[in-house]
This record gives C-alpha cells, sequence and structure tokens, in this order.
C-alpha cells in the first residue's frame, strides 16, 4: 500500500515540481486546494488526489492530513496588499501554528518545511524574513519531527523570478529602471531544492536539522536582468536606481495591480541571499548552473539550442 503525503501549497512553483518527484518516488500525494478544478496538470498525474479545502480552516485542514506519513508545507506569499505584516503572518505564522495542531490531531509526525534564506524572527530586514523566521522556530519547538530548508531565490520553467524580470524588460523599452541593482542571490534550480526534499523523506537523520540551499554562483541584481534580456534577445539599459529613489520605486509599484516591486520587496533586498555554508554537499547534491537551465524556458524556441552554450557575464 502506497504511502500518502499530504503538501500544502502544492498547487504552485515549487509544489508542482514537487509533486511530479513524489509520484515518480511512489507516493500518494494529497494535495489541498479551494479550486481544484483549475490544476488539471496535476489531476492527470497518477497517485495525486486533489482535495477542496481551505487550510486556513483548522478543520479542513485536520481532514486533509487524516491518514497521511507525512506533510509538506511549501505556503507562503511574497506580498501583502498592506504594509503592515499581517499578510504574511497570517500565510506563515498561522499556517505553521495551525499545521502543528493539526498534525498533532492527526498523529502526523513528519514535516518538511520551506522557509527562506535569511529568515530570522528577530532581525530579519523584512516582514517576509520576519514572519518565516517565526514560522520556523514554531515548527522546530513543536517537537513534530521537522526538517526547514532555506533556499536562496528559486528559478525554474514557471518560476516568478526571471519571468518577472522578462515581463518587465518587454514593457521598458529601451532602459529599465532598477531597485536595489547590486542585490546579491545565489539562484538555486527548483528541481535541486525538490531534490533535497526528496533525500530529507528518505533519511530520518534529517530530523530537526535546517538546510541553506544556494546555486553554483553569486550574482547581483543588476546581472541577473541584464542575463535575462540577453536570453530574450532584448538590448537594454539597466539603470541602477539611487536608494532614496528605489524607496519611491517600490512605493508607487505596491499600490499597482500586480506588485511587481513591494517596500517590503525593498526591505528584503536590503539583504544578501547567499549561503553562509551551502548545504547541497551535506545532502549529496551537486546544484545546477542558472545558465545550463534559463535558456531553456526564457529564450525564443529557436535559440535555445545555442543558448544552452552560453556562457557569457560581463561584470560591471
Amino acid at each position: 500500500m502506497l504511502k500518502t503525503i499530504c503538501v500544502l501549497g502544492g498547487t504552485g512553483f515549487v509544489g508542482s515540481h514537487l509533486v511530479n518527484r513524489l509520484v515518480t518516488e511512489g507516493w500518494q500525494v494529497r494535495i489541498p486546494s479551494r479550486h481544484p478544478q483549475r490544476h488539471q496538470h496535476l489531476q492527470v498525474l497518477p497517485q495525486v488526489c486533489l482535495q477542496q479545502a481551505d487550510i486556513h480552516d483548522p478543520e479542513q485542514l485536520a481532514e486533509v492530513l487524516h491518514g497521511c506519513v507525512a506533510v509538506v508545507n511549501l505556503v507562503g506569499i511574497l506580498n501583502e496588499p498592506q504594509d503592515n505584516g499581517q499578510g504574511f503572518a497570517r500565510a506563515h505564522v498561522q499556517v505553521a501554528e495551525k499545521l502543528i495542531a493539526a498534525c498533532r490531531r492527526e498523529g502526523v509526525q513528519r514535516v518538511l518545511h520551506l522557509s527562506a534564506l535569511h529568515a530570522d524572527a528577530e532581525k530579519g530586514s523584512s516582514y517576509y524574513l520576519r514572519s518565516k523566521g517565526k514560522a520556523e522556530q514554531l515548527l522546530l519547538n513543536s517537537g513534530l519531527e521537522v526538517t526547514v530548508f532555506k533556499p536562496s531565490v528559486i528559478f525554474g520553467a514557471g518560476d516568478s523570478f526571471l519571468n518577472q524580470f522578462a515581463k518587465l524588460l518587454k514593457l521598458f523599452p529601451l532602459a529599465l529602471p532598477l531597485a536595489c541593482a547590486e542585490s546579491t542571490f545565489a539562484p538555486v534550480w527548483v528541481g535541486d531544492v525538490v531534490a533535497a526534499m526528496a533525500y530529507c523523506l528518505r533519511h530520518r537523520d534529517t530530523i530537526g536539522q535546517s538546510y541553506q540551499l544556494c546555486g553554483t554562483q553569486q550574482y547581483s541584481l543588476r546581472e541577473l536582468v541584464a542575463y535575462t534580456a540577453h536570453l530574450l534577445g532584448l538590448k537594454r539599459t539597466i539603470i541602477a536606481l539611487p536608494d532614496s529613489v528605489a524607496q519611491w520605486q517600490a512605493s508607487l509599484m505596491q499600490r499597482l495591480p500586480g506588485q511587481l516591486l513591494t517596500l517590503d520587496n525593498y526591505r528584503s533586498l536590503q539583504t544578501a541571499s547567499i549561503c553562509n555554508t551551502n548545504d547541497f554537499e551535506r545532502l549529496g547534491i551537486q546544484p545546477t548552473s542558472l545558465e545550463s537551465i534559463a535558456p531553456t524556458y526564457l529564450a525564443p524556441t529557436h535559440q535555445r539550442e545555442q543558448y544552452q552554450q552560453f556562457r557569457y557575464w560581463a561584470r560591471r
């Protein structure tokens, strides 16, 4: 009989990749969703059950955990309607609290939790990082068998990082004004992140551990945007905004539909998203380079093969 695992946030970017991986490893996967009919790409997978539920409702959350031997929490938001931290608290902290209660009620001990690099309940530079840090604390101190993953920004087909910049580059025909252009990242491929999760499900010695996950190289935001433009075949001048102007831009853009940049995003960008120690080595995983993956979903179809060989970086 197949073991059942519940994936909260399983319909999202990381979740879709993880669900595919879990199916190949023989898991029965249960995914709560308020609108299961919107996720046909998951419903067609064998061993996957989308169950209509609102995970913010404690009773419904307990119901989706019933009979599961493990749960993965991928729930997270990057922006909130009001810049007051309440949206982040609801999505990160309150979900963690409700998950702990539901796990205790249903006897689910094993929990995998996706956090963020440099999440810190006390010292995080943004509401996002502080709420992520608080959720980590709650889970690690819950008495459950918890493993925490703390990745840098995650890229891959369907991501909301490089694809977001691709949209912006297409909106600005000549030059792109860029806030926090020198902020640094170590982008990590989604396939490596889900491989780390799958490994930890198989190895009990990972219980109680936190893993920082970073890619093969560090880049400034300016470099990542320039690379995205190159893959798209767009010639754009990138204008690094002074700090005061960057804050004004964030304040303005958070009021626009889509919230491409918010003040809380700006605060998060003040913290370098790079690992103190890259824990992929502890898991026996060799990270995949950005340059070997990004062209496969960003470059025009007829150019993707040549971009697979692209190794250009103009350090500025």
